[in-house]
């Protein structure tokens, strides 16, 4: 395994729709491995391959302190939402960034593992909020675009 550099903010790449993945194997799950362990290096809690400099569709996910419950998307798809909420995002992209996002309380994905066997994963609350902030950056897309109220990093704490 291997610790990878996090694209930042002002990279293309971060920009660019990403390409879904067609291959299942060893190389696949070694980047898995490789974004878990940046993430969790990083203080993250969930990384998506574009933010390695990859236009490939795959998040990873882990909301726990322990991180003992990571969470692999592979051609992931949002297939149902709802409710409402708006809480303070940030993103390793985007260091020292932070602000309000509107996103779905509750969402249902559908994804494929690291074998390619699909699967549908319910999340509600700061997991909802965390697959909907890395699936947007399988679209090319940055939290900082849908903030509608940005706070200062000092009024973090």
């Amino acid at each position: 395994m291997a610790i990878r550099n996090i694209v930042k903010k002002g990279d293309e790449v971060l920009t660019k729709r990403c390409r879904p993945v067609e291959k299942f194997d060893a190389k696949l799950a070694a980047l898995l491995d490789d974004m878990l362990q940046t993430m969790y290096k990083a203080e993250g809690v969930g990384l998506a391959a574009p933010q390695v400099g990859l236009l490939r569709r795959i998040a990873v996910i882990d909301i726990t302190e322990e991180h003992n419950d990571p969470i692999e998307l592979i051609n992931p798809e949002i297939i149902k939402s709802s409710g409402r909420q708006r809480e303070i995002e940030g993103c390793l992209s985007c260091p020292d960034q932070w602000g309000y996002v509107k996103r779905p309380m509750k969402v249902v994905c559908r994804a494929q593992d690291r074998k390619g066997d699909w699967y549908e994963y319910k999340a509600e609350g700061f997991l909802a909020r965390a697959i909907c902030h890395e699936l947007d950056h399988l679209d090319g897309q940055l939290f900082v675009d849908k903030v509608d109220e940005f706070v200062r990093p000092e009024d973090m704490e």
